[in-house]
Protein backbone atom coordinates (compact mmCIF):
# COMPACT_ATOMS: atom_id res chain seq x y z
CA UNK A 1 0.00 0.00 0.00
CA UNK A 2 1.11 3.69 -0.84
CA UNK A 3 1.62 5.65 2.21
CA UNK A 4 1.24 9.64 1.43
CA UNK A 5 4.41 11.23 2.09
CA UNK A 6 3.82 14.05 4.84
CA UNK A 7 4.78 16.99 4.46
CA UNK A 8 8.27 17.82 6.32
CA UNK A 9 8.68 21.19 5.38
CA UNK A 10 6.91 24.08 7.66
CA UNK A 11 6.09 27.38 6.25
CA UNK A 12 9.20 29.12 7.06
CA UNK A 13 11.09 26.56 5.39
CA UNK A 14 9.15 26.90 2.38
CA UNK A 15 9.24 30.85 2.51
CA UNK A 16 12.63 31.37 3.99
CA UNK A 17 14.32 28.07 2.01
CA UNK A 18 16.41 27.23 5.76
CA UNK A 19 17.45 23.73 4.49
CA UNK A 20 19.02 25.49 1.12
CA UNK A 21 20.77 27.23 3.12
CA UNK A 22 22.34 25.17 6.12
CA UNK A 23 20.40 26.82 8.51
CA UNK A 24 17.49 26.06 10.57
CA UNK A 25 14.88 28.43 12.49
CA UNK A 26 16.40 28.78 15.70
CA UNK A 27 20.04 29.45 14.46
CA UNK A 28 18.40 32.15 12.10
CA UNK A 29 16.01 33.41 15.39
CA UNK A 30 18.96 34.04 17.46
CA UNK A 31 20.78 35.72 14.63
CA UNK A 32 18.09 38.23 14.08
CA UNK A 33 17.84 38.69 17.91
CA UNK A 34 21.82 39.46 17.96
CA UNK A 35 21.42 41.49 15.06
CA UNK A 36 18.67 43.48 16.66
CA UNK A 37 20.19 43.99 19.76
CA UNK A 38 23.44 45.37 18.05
CA UNK A 39 21.52 48.24 16.30
CA UNK A 40 18.56 48.70 18.68
CA UNK A 41 20.56 51.75 19.50
CA UNK A 42 18.85 53.55 16.54
CA UNK A 43 15.55 53.60 18.35
CA UNK A 44 17.15 56.14 20.80
CA UNK A 45 20.14 57.92 19.03
CA UNK A 46 17.56 58.37 15.65
CA UNK A 47 15.00 60.37 17.78
CA UNK A 48 17.52 62.59 19.84
CA UNK A 49 19.23 63.60 16.32
CA UNK A 50 15.55 64.04 15.08
CA UNK A 51 14.49 65.83 18.12
CA UNK A 52 16.91 68.36 17.68
CA UNK A 53 15.57 69.76 14.02
CA UNK A 54 11.83 69.93 16.61
CA UNK A 55 10.33 67.19 15.79
CA UNK A 56 8.66 64.80 18.48
CA UNK A 57 10.74 62.70 20.17
CA UNK A 58 8.28 60.12 21.00
CA UNK A 59 6.69 60.04 17.64
CA UNK A 60 10.35 59.85 15.92
CA UNK A 61 10.85 56.68 18.18
CA UNK A 62 7.41 55.11 17.21
CA UNK A 63 8.49 55.69 13.31
CA UNK A 64 12.05 54.62 13.80
CA UNK A 65 10.66 51.20 14.86
CA UNK A 66 8.02 50.59 12.40
CA UNK A 67 10.26 52.20 9.63
CA UNK A 68 12.85 49.30 10.89
CA UNK A 69 9.88 46.69 11.05
CA UNK A 70 8.79 47.68 7.60
CA UNK A 71 12.01 47.45 6.11
CA UNK A 72 13.58 44.30 7.72
CA UNK A 73 10.68 42.52 6.73
CA UNK A 74 10.43 43.42 3.12
CA UNK A 75 14.44 42.30 2.84
CA UNK A 76 13.53 39.17 4.37
CA UNK A 77 10.35 38.52 2.16
CA UNK A 78 11.38 39.63 -1.05
CA UNK A 79 14.87 39.14 -1.19
CA UNK A 80 15.66 36.15 1.88
CA UNK A 81 18.57 37.90 2.95
CA UNK A 82 19.71 38.05 6.67
CA UNK A 83 20.55 42.23 6.05
CA UNK A 84 17.99 44.17 8.45
CA UNK A 85 16.86 47.51 7.93
CA UNK A 86 16.57 51.00 9.80
CA UNK A 87 16.85 54.74 9.67
CA UNK A 88 21.00 55.22 8.87
CA UNK A 89 23.15 57.12 11.07
CA UNK A 90 24.84 59.91 9.12
CA UNK A 91 22.12 60.35 6.57
CA UNK A 92 19.92 61.80 9.87
CA UNK A 93 22.85 64.00 10.89
CA UNK A 94 22.46 65.01 7.29
CA UNK A 95 18.64 65.59 8.05
CA UNK A 96 18.48 67.62 11.27
CA UNK A 97 22.19 69.75 11.46
CA UNK A 98 22.91 70.16 7.84
CA UNK A 99 19.17 70.45 6.01
CA UNK A 100 17.12 71.71 9.28
CA UNK A 101 19.21 73.15 11.04
CA UNK A 102 22.06 74.98 9.15
CA UNK A 103 19.69 75.38 5.89
CA UNK A 104 17.03 76.87 7.81
CA UNK A 105 14.70 74.48 5.84
CA UNK A 106 11.73 72.94 7.91
CA UNK A 107 11.76 69.18 8.71
CA UNK A 108 8.57 68.79 6.82
CA UNK A 109 10.84 70.21 3.89
CA UNK A 110 13.83 67.45 4.79
CA UNK A 111 11.03 64.33 4.80
CA UNK A 112 9.76 65.60 1.61
CA UNK A 113 13.40 65.41 -0.17
CA UNK A 114 13.34 61.56 1.74
CA UNK A 115 10.39 60.91 0.05
CA UNK A 116 11.56 62.16 -3.52
CA UNK A 117 14.58 60.22 -3.03
CA UNK A 118 12.49 56.62 -1.78
CA UNK A 119 10.80 57.42 -5.32
CA UNK A 120 14.04 58.27 -7.34
CA UNK A 121 15.39 54.98 -5.62
CA UNK A 122 12.41 53.22 -6.65
CA UNK A 123 12.44 54.07 -10.65
CA UNK A 124 16.30 53.37 -10.56
CA UNK A 125 15.81 50.15 -8.88
CA UNK A 126 12.74 49.08 -11.26
CA UNK A 127 15.28 50.57 -14.15
CA UNK A 128 18.39 48.11 -12.82
CA UNK A 129 20.58 51.14 -12.16
CA UNK A 130 21.16 50.65 -8.52
CA UNK A 131 21.83 46.99 -10.00
CA UNK A 132 24.36 47.46 -12.86
CA UNK A 133 26.27 49.87 -10.29
CA UNK A 134 26.87 46.81 -7.92
CA UNK A 135 27.83 44.58 -10.88
CA UNK A 136 30.04 47.23 -12.42
CA UNK A 137 32.23 47.09 -9.05
CA UNK A 138 35.18 44.72 -9.50
CA UNK A 139 35.76 41.68 -6.98
CA UNK A 140 39.00 43.12 -5.67
CA UNK A 141 36.73 46.32 -4.17
CA UNK A 142 34.33 44.18 -3.08
CA UNK A 143 36.38 42.13 -0.95
CA UNK A 144 37.96 45.58 0.49
CA UNK A 145 34.30 46.79 0.89
CA UNK A 146 33.76 44.08 3.12
CA UNK A 147 36.86 44.29 4.99
CA UNK A 148 36.41 48.46 5.28
CA UNK A 149 32.85 47.49 6.64
CA UNK A 150 34.55 45.07 9.51
CA UNK A 151 37.30 47.94 10.81
CA UNK A 152 34.73 50.62 10.31
CA UNK A 153 32.37 48.80 12.97
CA UNK A 154 35.26 47.46 14.94
CA UNK A 155 35.95 51.28 15.11
CA UNK A 156 32.20 51.95 16.02
CA UNK A 157 32.49 49.66 18.71
CA UNK A 158 35.69 50.52 20.60
CA UNK A 159 34.92 54.15 20.38
CA UNK A 160 31.47 53.54 21.49
CA UNK A 161 32.91 51.82 24.85
CA UNK A 162 35.76 54.25 25.14
CA UNK A 163 38.14 51.94 24.59
CA UNK A 164 40.01 54.54 21.85
CA UNK A 165 38.72 58.18 22.08
CA UNK A 166 40.05 61.67 21.36
CA UNK A 167 43.37 62.67 22.78
CA UNK A 168 46.33 64.80 22.34
CA UNK A 169 46.65 62.99 19.39
CA UNK A 170 43.94 61.76 16.87
CA UNK A 171 43.37 59.29 18.57
CA UNK A 172 44.37 57.64 21.62
CA UNK A 173 43.89 54.73 24.05
CA UNK A 174 40.89 55.48 26.73
CA UNK A 175 40.55 55.22 30.51
CA UNK A 176 41.16 50.77 30.93
CA UNK A 177 40.68 51.91 34.84
CA UNK A 178 37.17 52.39 34.17
CA UNK A 179 34.62 50.12 35.02
CA UNK A 180 32.55 50.61 32.08
CA UNK A 181 35.38 50.07 29.70
CA UNK A 182 36.36 47.03 31.69
CA UNK A 183 33.17 45.67 31.53
CA UNK A 184 33.64 46.08 27.93
CA UNK A 185 36.90 44.50 27.82
CA UNK A 186 35.76 41.54 29.59
CA UNK A 187 32.75 41.12 27.09
CA UNK A 188 35.36 40.76 24.20
CA UNK A 189 36.90 38.58 26.15
CA UNK A 190 33.50 36.18 27.02
CA UNK A 191 31.91 36.97 23.17
CA UNK A 192 35.61 35.49 21.72
CA UNK A 193 36.10 32.60 23.62
CA UNK A 194 32.61 31.49 23.12
CA UNK A 195 33.18 32.20 19.48
CA UNK A 196 36.24 30.36 19.38
CA UNK A 197 34.90 27.55 21.20
CA UNK A 198 31.86 27.64 18.51
CA UNK A 199 29.10 27.96 20.67
CA UNK A 200 25.57 28.25 18.88
CA UNK A 201 24.30 32.11 19.63
CA UNK A 202 27.78 33.09 21.30
CA UNK A 203 27.21 36.55 20.80
CA UNK A 204 23.68 37.28 22.03
CA UNK A 205 24.87 34.96 25.35
CA UNK A 206 27.93 37.28 25.72
CA UNK A 207 25.35 40.42 25.08
CA UNK A 208 23.01 39.01 27.92
CA UNK A 209 26.10 38.55 30.15
CA UNK A 210 27.31 41.60 30.11
CA UNK A 211 24.19 43.47 30.28
CA UNK A 212 23.05 41.51 33.42
CA UNK A 213 26.32 42.21 35.22
CA UNK A 214 26.16 45.32 34.56
CA UNK A 215 23.18 46.30 35.53
CA UNK A 216 23.36 43.81 38.62
CA UNK A 217 26.66 46.00 39.57
CA UNK A 218 25.13 49.54 39.60
CA UNK A 219 27.43 50.16 36.33
CA UNK A 220 24.10 50.53 33.59
CA UNK A 221 21.17 51.75 33.89
CA UNK A 222 18.59 48.91 34.46
CA UNK A 223 15.53 49.23 33.07
CA UNK A 224 12.33 51.42 34.95
CA UNK A 225 9.73 48.91 33.64
CA UNK A 226 9.28 45.94 31.18
CA UNK A 227 6.25 47.40 29.32
CA UNK A 228 5.36 50.53 27.88
CA UNK A 229 2.35 52.13 25.84
CA UNK A 230 3.27 52.72 22.15
CA UNK A 231 4.10 56.18 21.36
CA UNK A 232 1.74 58.10 18.75
CA UNK A 233 2.93 58.98 15.42
CA UNK A 234 0.10 62.04 14.70
CA UNK A 235 2.48 64.80 14.99
CA UNK A 236 4.82 63.78 12.03
CA UNK A 237 2.86 60.97 10.09
CA UNK A 238 2.36 61.93 6.76
CA UNK A 239 3.83 65.51 7.15
CA UNK A 240 6.16 65.24 4.12
CA UNK A 241 3.11 65.74 1.73
CA UNK A 242 2.49 69.14 3.49
CA UNK A 243 5.39 71.35 1.90
CA UNK A 244 4.86 74.32 -0.18
CA UNK A 245 4.72 73.53 -4.37
CA UNK A 246 7.47 76.42 -4.76
CA UNK A 247 9.68 74.56 -1.76
CA UNK A 248 9.56 71.28 -3.83
CA UNK A 249 10.94 72.48 -6.92
CA UNK A 250 13.46 74.96 -5.33
CA UNK A 251 17.01 74.22 -6.54
CA UNK A 252 17.95 73.69 -2.67
CA UNK A 253 15.30 70.99 -3.29
CA UNK A 254 17.86 69.54 -5.86
CA UNK A 255 20.68 69.80 -3.62
CA UNK A 256 19.21 68.05 -0.91
CA UNK A 257 17.75 65.03 -2.59
CA UNK A 258 20.83 64.39 -4.69
CA UNK A 259 22.74 63.96 -1.54
CA UNK A 260 20.45 62.17 0.35
CA UNK A 261 20.60 59.92 -2.92
CA UNK A 262 24.00 59.87 -3.34
CA UNK A 263 25.42 59.30 -0.07
CA UNK A 264 22.43 56.40 0.79
CA UNK A 265 23.12 55.01 -3.03
CA UNK A 266 26.84 54.37 -1.95
CA UNK A 267 25.94 53.49 1.70
CA UNK A 268 23.66 50.63 1.06
CA UNK A 269 25.44 49.10 -1.70
CA UNK A 270 28.41 49.14 0.18
CA UNK A 271 26.61 47.36 3.02
CA UNK A 272 24.77 44.70 1.07
CA UNK A 273 28.09 43.70 -0.67
CA UNK A 274 30.53 43.89 2.52
CA UNK A 275 27.90 41.92 4.42
CA UNK A 276 26.71 39.54 1.51
CA UNK A 277 29.92 38.54 1.06
CA UNK A 278 30.39 37.86 5.00
CA UNK A 279 27.78 35.76 4.79
CA UNK A 280 28.62 33.64 1.25
CA UNK A 281 25.83 34.96 -0.61
CA UNK A 282 28.03 36.47 -3.71
CA UNK A 283 28.22 33.94 -6.24
CA UNK A 284 30.42 32.54 -8.54
CA UNK A 285 31.00 35.62 -10.32
CA UNK A 286 30.85 37.76 -7.30
CA UNK A 287 27.75 39.52 -8.27
CA UNK A 288 24.89 39.53 -5.87
CA UNK A 289 22.33 37.19 -7.18
CA UNK A 290 18.81 38.78 -5.77
CA UNK A 291 20.77 42.88 -5.68
CA UNK A 292 17.21 44.01 -7.56
CA UNK A 293 14.74 42.71 -5.05
CA UNK A 294 17.36 43.74 -1.92
CA UNK A 295 17.34 47.36 -3.67
CA UNK A 296 13.47 47.53 -4.33
CA UNK A 297 13.44 46.49 -0.41
CA UNK A 298 15.33 49.55 0.57
CA UNK A 299 14.13 52.08 -1.93
CA UNK A 300 9.88 50.85 -0.34
CA UNK A 301 11.83 51.59 2.77
CA UNK A 302 13.02 55.07 2.69
CA UNK A 303 9.81 55.81 0.69
CA UNK A 304 7.55 54.47 3.34
CA UNK A 305 10.29 55.42 6.18
CA UNK A 306 9.25 59.32 5.24
CA UNK A 307 5.53 58.97 5.11
CA UNK A 308 5.74 57.80 8.51
CA UNK A 309 8.24 60.39 9.80
CA UNK A 310 11.71 59.55 9.65
CA UNK A 311 14.70 60.08 7.76
CA UNK A 312 16.03 57.88 5.34
CA UNK A 313 16.11 54.24 5.64
CA UNK A 314 18.78 51.70 4.58
CA UNK A 315 20.55 48.57 5.02
CA UNK A 316 22.77 47.96 8.44
CA UNK A 317 26.21 47.19 8.43
CA UNK A 318 25.15 45.23 12.36
CA UNK A 319 23.50 42.78 10.44
CA UNK A 320 27.15 41.13 9.92
CA UNK A 321 26.58 40.34 13.80
CA UNK A 322 23.93 38.10 13.01
CA UNK A 323 25.17 36.62 9.68
CA UNK A 324 29.06 35.72 12.44
CA UNK A 325 25.93 33.94 14.74
CA UNK A 326 24.63 32.02 11.81
CA UNK A 327 21.96 33.90 10.13
CA UNK A 328 21.73 33.08 6.62
CA UNK A 329 18.18 34.05 5.05
CA UNK A 330 15.14 36.75 5.58
CA UNK A 331 13.85 34.74 8.62
CA UNK A 332 16.59 36.41 10.33
CA UNK A 333 15.90 40.06 8.99
CA UNK A 334 12.12 39.24 9.67
CA UNK A 335 13.16 38.21 13.18
CA UNK A 336 14.95 41.70 13.18
CA UNK A 337 11.97 43.34 12.16
CA UNK A 338 9.29 41.84 14.62
CA UNK A 339 11.35 42.59 17.63
CA UNK A 340 11.60 46.30 15.73
CA UNK A 341 8.02 46.73 15.96
CA UNK A 342 7.80 44.71 20.16
CA UNK A 343 9.69 47.36 21.08
CA UNK A 344 6.58 50.14 20.31
CA UNK A 345 5.41 48.19 23.84
CA UNK A 346 8.85 47.45 25.40
CA UNK A 347 11.18 50.14 24.93
CA UNK A 348 12.62 50.44 28.29
CA UNK A 349 14.12 47.14 27.83
CA UNK A 350 15.24 47.16 24.16
CA UNK A 351 16.52 51.05 25.00
CA UNK A 352 18.04 49.47 28.53
CA UNK A 353 20.74 47.48 26.11
CA UNK A 354 23.96 49.19 27.14
CA UNK A 355 27.01 49.78 24.65
CA UNK A 356 29.22 47.71 26.64
CA UNK A 357 27.11 44.75 25.88
CA UNK A 358 26.99 45.49 21.81
CA UNK A 359 30.74 47.11 21.22
CA UNK A 360 32.45 43.77 21.73
CA UNK A 361 29.97 41.92 19.34
CA UNK A 362 31.05 44.66 16.57
CA UNK A 363 34.75 44.42 17.29
CA UNK A 364 34.60 40.84 16.30
CA UNK A 365 32.31 40.89 13.38
CA UNK A 366 35.50 43.45 12.56
CA UNK A 367 37.44 40.44 13.59
CA UNK A 368 35.55 38.06 10.95
CA UNK A 369 35.04 40.39 8.13
CA UNK A 370 38.84 41.24 7.90
CA UNK A 371 39.55 38.03 6.48
CA UNK A 372 37.98 39.44 3.14
CA UNK A 373 41.91 41.34 2.90
CA UNK A 374 43.32 37.76 2.11
CA UNK A 375 41.51 37.43 -1.35
CA UNK A 376 43.30 40.95 -2.31
CA UNK A 377 46.22 40.75 -4.30
CA UNK A 378 48.93 43.47 -2.90
CA UNK A 379 51.70 42.10 -5.21
CA UNK A 380 49.93 44.11 -7.62
CA UNK A 381 49.94 47.77 -6.86
CA UNK A 382 47.01 48.61 -9.41
CA UNK A 383 45.00 46.21 -7.11
CA UNK A 384 46.56 47.18 -3.98
CA UNK A 385 46.59 50.54 -3.30
CA UNK A 386 42.64 51.23 -4.31
CA UNK A 387 42.05 48.21 -2.06
CA UNK A 388 44.15 50.01 0.85
CA UNK A 389 42.06 53.15 0.13
CA UNK A 390 38.93 51.66 -0.03
CA UNK A 391 38.93 49.65 3.70
CA UNK A 392 41.16 52.79 4.77
CA UNK A 393 38.94 55.34 4.22
CA UNK A 394 35.79 53.83 5.37
CA UNK A 395 36.63 53.99 9.10
CA UNK A 396 38.93 56.82 9.14
CA UNK A 397 36.18 59.58 7.06
CA UNK A 398 33.26 57.56 8.81
CA UNK A 399 31.80 56.80 5.99
CA UNK A 400 30.89 53.82 3.60
CA UNK A 401 30.40 55.56 0.51
CA UNK A 402 33.71 57.65 0.81
CA UNK A 403 35.77 54.32 0.69
CA UNK A 404 33.94 53.12 -1.90
CA UNK A 405 34.66 56.67 -3.86
CA UNK A 406 38.13 56.64 -3.37
CA UNK A 407 38.57 53.01 -3.86
CA UNK A 408 36.56 53.66 -7.53
CA UNK A 409 38.61 57.18 -8.60
CA UNK A 410 42.08 55.66 -7.59
CA UNK A 411 40.89 51.95 -9.15
CA UNK A 412 40.10 53.99 -12.31
CA UNK A 413 43.03 56.31 -12.52
CA UNK A 414 45.27 53.42 -11.66
CA UNK A 415 44.17 50.52 -14.75
CA UNK A 416 44.39 53.59 -17.31
CA UNK A 417 47.39 55.31 -16.64
CA UNK A 418 49.32 51.70 -16.61
CA UNK A 419 47.67 50.86 -19.55
CA UNK A 420 45.44 47.81 -17.98
CA UNK A 421 41.99 49.38 -19.12
CA UNK A 422 40.69 45.96 -19.70
CA UNK A 423 40.16 45.75 -15.68
CA UNK A 424 37.72 48.17 -16.33
CA UNK A 425 34.55 49.36 -17.76
CA UNK A 426 32.56 52.54 -19.04
CA UNK A 427 30.43 52.24 -15.61
CA UNK A 428 33.62 52.78 -13.77
CA UNK A 429 34.73 55.52 -15.59
CA UNK A 430 31.25 57.51 -15.49
CA UNK A 431 31.16 56.76 -11.96
CA UNK A 432 34.60 58.00 -11.66
CA UNK A 433 33.83 61.34 -13.21
CA UNK A 434 30.49 61.87 -11.39
CA UNK A 435 32.45 61.40 -7.79
CA UNK A 436 35.02 64.26 -8.70
CA UNK A 437 32.33 66.47 -9.54
CA UNK A 438 30.96 65.22 -6.25
CA UNK A 439 33.93 66.09 -4.52
CA UNK A 440 34.71 69.91 -6.63
CA UNK A 441 30.69 71.02 -6.65
CA UNK A 442 29.23 69.69 -3.20
CA UNK A 443 32.34 69.04 -1.27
Amino acid sequence: MQVTQPMNKGILEKVFKLSEHNTNVKTEIIAGITTFMTMAYILVVNANILSDAGMDKSAVFAATAIAGFIGSCAMGFLANYPIALAPGMGLNAFFAYTVVLGMGYSWQFALCAVLIEGIIFILLTLTNVREKIIDCIPDILKHAVTAGIGLFIAFIGLSNAGVVVNGSTILSLGNLKDPLVLLTIFGLLLASILLAKNVKGAFLLAMVVVSAIGMIGGLVAAPEAIVSTAPSLKPIFMKALSVPVDQIFSLDMVVVVFTFLFVDLFDTVGCLVGVASKGNMLDENGKLPKAKQALFADAVATTTGALLGTSTVTAYVESAAGIGDGGRTGLTAVTTGTLFLLSLFFAPVFTAIPTQATAPVLILVGVMMAGSLTKIDFSDFTNAIPAFLTFAMMPLAYSIADGIIFGIISFTVLKIATNKKKDINISLIILSILFICKFIFLG
